[in-house]
């Protein structure tokens, strides 16, 4: 029975963070119920925020997986918009059967950039942050180059994609919903899951357990990389368009999603259904924020790097408080 309760637990992967945000997500449901009522609680507005948080959802969830193995993914927003113009290229071409391919053109380009992230930051002897600002310049640079300067326009081949609707839910967030159950089942019940936990927790640790440290940060980040480019894609199904520049705020998003989900900067811990929840908490108070006039644009950002604060200091005192209970009942025993 012990056994099963403990497969049970990894199989589901609700810690006391997941659970916390469930009930905010409550709670600010009620709000806007109450506050906003029909003008903000139709189907309409939760179909459109469905579609909306599915590109930067998908990044988050690379962006956590990279987070958990102790590194980071700054280079996401820019593997999407490579992925996204090289997809719109392709679709611009006379190629015969040129939507399916563009489709998995843009898969196919955002794998080998994430494969590159992860041999960078395995084997050259610098930081994962310095890394990445070295990538997503390398990213952007060629984006710049293949389109151009200027928009890649698609016309509308795979506008599908983003208004497709099944039981009225959009296709885009069925997809980011599926993503983060794949994803979260792998990091909870898998043998790669675990590994990239104790390769976060410490590298020297998972060395001497015979784990294959590199190996497991390359897929990390190949990971992310597959996620930007589906991301890249379903952006340029919604936009009918990509650009080398589009979305660079996403990358502070992606950061603060993830945190905000739990994941543990430092690497090691967090789960991926937080990751979910939290996504979904900012992209319906991005919303709420945009039944006020009142309120411009111009504060989003400084709204979440607020909020990125007020979370990281949030998680260090949860952090501190559950270490000296740990310590006062080990103390007791």
């Amino acid at each position: 029975m012990e056994k099963a309760g403990a497969k049970r637990k990894r199989i589901l992967p609700f810690d006391e963070n997941v659970r916390r945000l469930i009930i905010i997500l409550a709670v600010l449901l009620v709000v806007t119920a109450v506050t906003k009522s029909t003008a903000f609680v139709n189907l309409n507005n939760f179909q459109s925020i469905g579609k909306q948080l599915t590109e930067y959802g998908l990044m988050s969830l690379g962006m956590g997986i990279c987070m958990i193995s102790g590194g980071i993914d700054l280079s996401t927003v820019y593997v999407a918009n490579l992925s996204g113009i090289c997809a719109g290229l392709v679709f611009q071409s006379a190629v015969p059967g040129n939507t399916a391919l563009g489709c998995l053109f843009a898969l196919a380009v955002g794998a080998p950039c994430g494969f590159l992230n992860g041999v960078m930051i395995s084997y050259l002897p610098i930081r994962p942050l310095l890394a990445q600002l070295g990538s997503y310049e390398l990213f952007m640079g060629i984006s710049v180059v293949l389109s151009g300067g200027s928009t890649v326009s698609v016309n509308g081949e795979i506008e599908m994609l983003s208004s497709l609707a099944i039981l009225n839910i959009p296709l885009p967030f069925l997809i980011f919903i599926g993503a983060t159950i794949i994803l979260g089942l792998i990091m909870s019940g898998t043998k790669f899951g675990e590994e990239v936990y104790l390769t976060g927790t410490s590298e020297k640790a998972a060395r001497f357990a015979g784990i294959h440290v590199k190996a497991t940060v390359i897929k990390c980040y190949l990971v992310s990389g597959i996620l930007s480019g589906l991301a890249g894609l379903i952006s340029l199904s919604r936009l009918n368009s990509a650009k080398a520049d589009f979305g660079t705020s996403y990358t502070m998003q992606t950061i603060l999603v993830a945190v905000l989900g739990g994941i543990n900067p430092d690497g090691g811990a967090g789960k991926i259904p937080g990751i979910a929840f939290s996504v979904i908490i900012l992209q319906i108070l991005s919303s709420y924020l945009n039944q006020f006039p009142a309120i411009s644009n111009y504060y989003r950002d400084l709204i979440w790097g607020a909020a990125l604060l007020l979370v990281l200091v949030f998680n260090v005192e949860i952090s501190r408080r559950t270490k000296k209970r740990r310590k006062s009942k080990e103390a007791k025993e």
